[in-house]
């Protein structure tokens, strides 16, 4: 009795899961719903790289359009990321890879699709970020829980080179706190922004106090010393003078609000911008007076649109990439 019942609960979840599978495989078939070109390259010079939500076929791909015409038809890629940075010669793009035991991966790839060098993440994507030059990839992927708003999510840094060697996890490193050494535990780190040469900025996280801190770190001497509290995901602009990142401003754990706000490294001071909804991004600047981050959709799942703020509080949000994620300005 029991076998058989077995045998048609399996059956059914059988049955269930072709119907999931033929109707994901009907979607990526259909046509785009917006105009696209074949991508060949995945980037260069004066570009805008992103993930293309977009429903149909190139869905999940790395795409691009033009900054001068954002509203243009975009190229899609034959490459499917959960995220995505580029430069004008190299793209970095971290996947699940779905199946029965989901894998997650690393990858580098240059201009033209080649790949360049891979590795083993340690769970699911979260951010990534090449440096200017190309020399160094950071990628940061949860080991536990979904999202940074999970109560006792881990997370694991790295920063590796282009021949996928890496300095080790981020945790290793030497911490100092406003002014005093940090003993390495319940610490975690995400969302790192190159500086150039030897300097970065990341977020830590301290898992007992419940305080977040913009750090800046040393790529040589493998450290890293506080700068100011309630900062996560740094995004450093092209001057170089300002950080945009998000701030908690009410709630917690999942019950968590993020505002964007931008910090000027000279004065310390810290401008909150008027965006009213929460958002879980990694901003990244179109140009020294624009912001760009992701929204998802309310009327779609596992869509995005790309939104541009003023970075002096001046204005309101507007759209700027329509069903585009994790976007990468390539100046």
């Amino acid at each position: 009795m029991i076998a058989g019942i077995s045998a048609v609960a399996l059956g059914a979840t059988g049955v269930a899961g072709a119907a999931a599978w033929s109707d994901y495989q009907a979607r990526q078939d259909a046509p785009s719903a917006v105009t696209t070109t074949d991508g060949d390259d995945l980037t260069g010079a004066d570009r805008i790289v992103f993930r293309n939500t977009a429903g149909g076929q190139g869905y999940g791909h790395v795409a691009s359009i033009p900054l001068a015409d954002p509203d243009g038809p975009r190229a899609v890629s034959d490459i499917a990321c959960d995220r995505v940075d580029a430069t004008a010669t190299e793209v970095s793009c971290l996947r699940t890879v779905r199946g029965i035991t989901p894998l997650y991966t690393g990858t580098l790839y240059a201009a033209n699709g080649d790949q360049l060098a891979q590795w083993p993440l340690s769970g699911i994507p979260s951010r990534t970020r090449i440096s200017a030059d190309g020399a160094m990839i950071a990628t940061t992927a949860f080991v536990t829980g979904h999202s940074y708003a999970t109560i006792g999510f881990s997370t694991e840094t790295t920063i590796h080179s282009p021949d996928g060697s890496d300095l080790g996890n981020l945790e290793d490193w030497t911490l100092t706190i406003d002014g005093a050494a940090s003993a390495p535990v319940d610490r975690n780190y995400w969302g790192i922004t190159f500086a150039g040469g030897d300097t970065f900025y990341a977020t830590v996280g301290m898992t007992t106090q419940g305080v977040t801190y913009l750090v800046k770190g040393s790529l040589s001497e493998r450290s890293l010393t506080s700068l100011a509290e309630n900062v996560e995901c740094p995004s450093l602009s092209p001057d170089g003078t300002r950080i945009a990142f998000k701030r908690v401003t009410a709630g917690s754990g999942p019950t968590v609000h993020w505002t964007p706000a931008v910090y000027d490294l000279e004065t310390g001071a810290i401008t909150l911008l008027p965006e009213q909804r929460s958002i879980d991004d990694q901003i990244e600047w179109l140009d020294d007076d624009t912001i760009l981050y992701g929204v998802p959709r309310e009327d779609a799942v596992g869509d995005y649109d790309v939104w541009a703020l003023a970075a002096d509080a001046s204005g309101k949000p507007s759209v700027f990439i329509e069903h585009a994620w994790s976007p990468a300005v390539v100046r």
